[in-house]
């Protein structure tokens, strides 16, 4: 029987922790990272990658490994200069031409639905991006739906809100003395804790439907001032008092500022019917305490 072999572009926070769970379950993992120190580092956890930053660099080889692979993840986000999705420009063509992979997974963002003024949106939803970058995630998810479209080739697209977990989380912004309690009253967020998305993208690959979008978020939409209240109050310290959204968004990025743009709730109901989806951490609450759970005592 053959190995299961896992290529993924964007060795990063998600990709990481897919990959690091499918070697110890004996797939073959190999990808992509942007720096070329990290290229060590991830052989001496079992991970084969090269360097890819968007041009052919390297294609040659990148071809050679996706040659092997049963399946492929692709978590690079579209370039932000107007050449679109780096992975579908450089390598498109050729993944519609590969007729041996049983799987293809796209990471996209709920941003493309834009703002609904609360209301919920699913996988039927129509895409109405506010911002550059949910317009820039919206063509990156028609690059790679076409090439099912087109070509046949098992794509499967994954809209995530904001990814939280491990070194990721409430708890480290209120170390670096970044956290703050914003107030924006009826504006809620979706979240996901990153083994959910791990798990997601498992039972997506265990029963593959290509040309399939999958949303994949919590239960709970919330506020960001309860999630961070709830990470104070698992730590034992006193959180701030809260700040009006208008006062803080004079201090905000333009990034920042783009996710308090939309306001909507997300129905993850299809990754529970079809996939059958059993959330680990169903809210910011479980998610929170089973971080906090596993830090250091300190």
């Amino acid at each position: 029987m053959k190995q299961s072999h896992l290529f993924c572009f964007g060795l990063g926070y998600t990709g990481m922790a897919l990959a690091r769970q499918l070697v110890d379950d004996g797939w073959r993992v190999s990808g992509t990272c942007r720096d070329p120190a990290q290229l060590n580092i991830l052989s001496a956890s079992g991970i084969s990658a090269h360097v890819f930053t968007g041009d052919k660099s390297g294609g040659t080889e990148i071809l050679q490994a996706l040659s092997a692979a049963t399946h492929v993840l692709s978590t690079a986000p579209p370039s932000t200069g107007g050449d679109g999705d780096p992975v579908w420009r450089v390598f498109g063509a050729a993944l519609g031409r590969m007729k041996h992979l049983s799987w293809i997974g796209y990471l996209s963002t709920t941003g493309v639905y834009g703002d609904t003024g609360g209301r919920e949106v699913d996988e039927q939803t129509p895409t109405a991006p506010t911002g550059p970058r949910g317009e820039r995630r919206t063509r990156a998810e028609q690059d790679w739906l076409s090439l099912n479209r087109d070509h046949g080739a098992p794509v499967h697209v994954f809209r995530l809100p904001g990814i939280y977990g491990p070194g990721r989380s409430s708890f480290d912004q209120i170390r670096k003395g970044k956290a703050r309690l914003i107030h924006k009253p009826g504006h809620l967020f979706n979240r996901i804790h990153v083994d959910d998305i791990v798990q997601t993208l498992r039972a997506s690959m265990a029963q593959p439907n290509a040309g399939t979008l999958y949303n994949v978020c919590d239960d709970e939409p919330a506020s960001p001032a309860d999630v961070t209240a709830c990470a104070f109050g698992l730590m034992g310290v006193t959180p701030p008092p809260l700040i009006p959204f208008d006062q803080a968004a004079k201090t905000m990025s333009d990034m920042a500022l783009s996710f308090w743009r939309d306001n909507r709730r997300v129905s993850n109901a299809r990754i529970k019917g079809e996939l059958g989806v059993s959330l680990k951490y169903p809210t910011y609450r479980e998610g929170l305490a089973g971080i906090w759970a596993g830090e250091p005592a300190s």
